[in-house]
């Protein structure tokens, strides 16, 4: 029997409270310091909004700043838009077929192909950054939204998460689907990928923040401006060596940069908890 206990229901809310207050305050203070000029940012510390909102915001869509070369900031985030979208269609694609090939399909080598996979997760972009680099610059794809992505789209993570789930469906399911002359096409779209709809939008939450915060990778491939990404031109903006910085404009560029993110959790926050948490499908 569970007991009502208001004492610990109030000291419950009221650490989640705090804990929100901790989280939102610096979001707040960098919302409060992007409303200002850049000579009266450090008036943010009263928590007063300034008067520049739509300037600083309408400058850093459109003109953008000089220390990343005056891109605008709709441009950078378009590039990691493409960048992280990229990187989620392809990694779901890639790693649901390999899973699916692994589970459902008997051919000689494959636990040692999964196992193979597996293995891979020892191996960071950081480690394979030098190869992987040649290959990109070979196929002519510096400068490309290809080569931003391709690289970056293999994951043996999704492959495992999808190879666990694929095990846990019954066995009768599958042939009900042979008795009705379901082939593997068939079976493929119509029941397996509706069953995997909430692993599928956990996962697309998990790797669009995983590559719209890319920087080593792009830093590498891009030299051209126009091809700059949201967390690389930030970077740019932190470090000015003779010059005062913006701050104000800093900071309206990474408020901008949380957008995405946020909303893409937003509309995905029902089924991505279901994706981590549900064992019935």
């Amino acid at each position: 029997m569970v007991q009502n206990r208001p004492f610990l229901t109030v000291l419950t809310h009221a650490v989640l409270v705090l804990a929100i207050i901790i989280v939102l305050f610096p979001i707040y203070i960098t919302f409060v310091a992007s409303t200002h000029e850049a000579s009266d940012v450090l008036m943010t510390v009263q928590g007063w909004f300034g008067s520049s909102l739509v300037e600083n915001y309408t400058t850093v869509l459109q003109a953008g700043k000089s220390t990343t070369g005056g891109i605008p900031v709709g441009i950078m985030m378009w590039n990691s838009l493409i960048m992280a979208l990229g990187i989620v269609f392809g990694k779901i694609a890639i790693s649901i077929l390999s899973a699916y090939a692994i589970v459902y399909f008997r051919f000689r080598f494959r636990m040692v192909f999964f196992w193979i996979i597996f293995m891979t997760l020892m191996l960071p972009v950081e480690v394979r950054i030098l190869p992987t680099y040649a290959v990109v610059a070979r196929l002519g794809l510096l400068n490309t939204y290809t080569g931003l992505t391709l690289p970056l789209i293999a994951s043996a993570t999704a492959t495992f998460l999808f190879r666990q789930f694929f095990l846990t469906v019954p066995d009768e399911l599958t042939e009900a689907a042979r008795v009705d002359g379901a082939g593997p096409i068939r079976f493929f779209f119509d029941i397996l990928l509706p069953l995997s709809r909430t692993n599928i939008a956990a996962l697309c939450v998990i790797l669009f923040i995983y590559g719209w915060n890319q920087y080593l990778w792009p830093l590498l491939i891009t030299q051209e401006k126009n091809m700059t990404t949201i967390v690389m031109g930030i970077q740019a903006m932190l470090y000015v060596p003779d010059a005062v910085n913006e701050w104000n404009i800093t900071m309206a560029t990474a408020i901008l940069a949380m957008l995405p993110p946020v909303v893409v959790i937003l509309v995905l926050q029902r089924q991505f908890v279901k994706g981590l948490i549900e064992t019935e499908k």
